[in-house]
């Protein structure tokens, strides 16, 4: 089994590229199974999620391949509508691939999916949402069995609860729904504009009407289309946090800075200095590190996927800090490896006490899922030392050349059998 090994100290300088966005490219791929025109799909990242999503794809019937570095997808023989465990276990986005399956057949049988273990990430909501579309379900050993007799059928909902799986396979779903539906308490996280402005431009009706509320009308016929992914955001807030944990002087380029607004104001509160340009961001760390409290919320608030980065940087700071973790019930897997490097960390419920000043020790450590992962190779680059993380796996499906981007802004970091 892989893993990495961290040599600490070194200051980070020079530039950083970011990828495109694995969130957004999810429900993207799902969502291409709507048309039999071709779909060509640039900046993609080149991911395990990614890799699993194309193949549960091509498990549903679709043709695809990579030319030119574009994706290519071809469904004019997709014909199938099971979609299996053994696709789905690591990976919660697979899910998505319900709704456009009810659209095009009015029936499918998708696993309940997997993922990282940080949460019960329940799909009722999902599969209440579809309900008032027209699909009857239940669930048997493992799978939603779901069908639309009379098709999908517009409808007015509105989410119990803010969900950003459950948005993205409603407005799928209700792209090929006859009639009008309103969806109402929509999750607004910039993948989910990404989605909205991909269907747009394939030929789906869609408006937002209100800062949480869409119309989307009904449509039969789409286009064969080009579509550029965007950036990931959760990547280029992990680098920038990591130019602050080790003090360092980075531009991280290929991003929308308006769409980090959140992330930038906490770094310069906490005293990093952050340069803010068209498509870059230069930040320039502090070693005077201020407390703060932070309360991870749907989006525009701070993102649940750089809550781990984040706790990194405040055992750095000069008194103690707070964390409300209020998405995943169980996303503080990573405080007892932080804590067996140096880290005074303790847990209530879902709030984490961060005692500052802490200098980090390097150690062995085992991840836990993606952001934990990330979030102990930020510890380790702090220290003074060789840090080795296991199961590295977690990382791989969720960022892109890690190792080979911070080395080439002097990391010392390896993978190692």
């Amino acid at each position: 089994m892989q893993k990495l090994e961290v040599f600490g100290s070194n200051k980070l300088k020079g530039t950083i590229d970011i990828s495109g966005s694995k969130n957004a490219s999810l429900p993207i791929l799902a969502a291409s199974l709507l048309t039999n025109k071709k779909i060509f799909l640039r900046n993609l990242p080149k991911v395990k999620d990614i890799e699993t999503m194309i193949d549960l794809l091509r498990s549903l019937g679709s043709k695809i391949k990579f030319k030119n570095k574009e994706l290519v997808i071809d469904n004019s023989k997709q014909n199938k509508k099971f979609a299996s465990y053994n696709l789905m276990k690591t990976m919660r986005a697979g899910i998505l691939v319900l709704g456009p399956l009810l659209a095009k057949f009015r029936v499918a049988k998708v696993s309940l999916p997997g993922g990282c273990a940080i949460g019960t990430r329940p799909v009722d909501i999902h599969l209440n949402s579809l309900s008032k579309l027209g699909v009857k379900y239940k669930i048997f050993q493992g799978y939603v069995h779901a069908c639309a007799p009379r098709g999908l059928i517009g409808s007015k909902i509105r989410f119990s609860k803010i969900s950003v799986g459950a948005t993205e396979n409603l407005i799928i779903a209700a792209s090929f729904a006859k009639g009008t539906t309103i969806l109402n308490n929509c999750a607004i996280e910039p993948e989910i504009k990404d989605l909205v402005d991909f269907l747009v431009k394939l030929g789906c009706d869609i408006t937002w009407t209100a800062k949480r509320s869409i119309k989307i009308v009904g449509v039969e016929e789409v286009n064969e289309t080009t579509y550029s992914i965007m950036f990931d955001r959760i990547e280029a807030g992990t680098y920038l946090i990591a130019a602050a944990i080790t003090e360092s002087n980075l531009k991280i380029r290929n991003l929308s800075p308006s769409i980090l607004k959140t992330e930038i104001d906490i770094l310069r509160k906490i005293g990093a200095r952050v340069i803010v340009k068209k498509n870059e961001i230069q930040i320039l760390g502090n070693k005077n590190i201020k407390s703060t409290n932070i309360k991870t919320a749907p989006y525009p608030g701070f993102p649940t996927d750089l809550q781990a980065q984040i706790m990194v940087l405040l055992c750095k700071a000069n008194n103690r800090s707070y964390i409300k973790e209020d998405i995943f019930e169980n996303r503080f897997m990573h405080v007892s490896e932080l804590n067996r490097m140096g880290a005074q960390i303790s847990i209530n419920g879902n709030k984490a006490s961060i005692s500052g000043n802490i200098k980090f020790a390097p150690a062995e450590l085992m991840a836990t899922d993606l952001r934990a992962s990330v979030s102990l190779i930020l510890a380790a680059l702090s220290t003074k030392g060789k840090s080795v993380i296991n199961r590295i796996y977690h990382l791989d499906r969720g960022y892109e050349d890690l190792e080979k981007k911070l080395k080439k802004v002097g990391a010392k970091i390896r993978r190692v059998n």
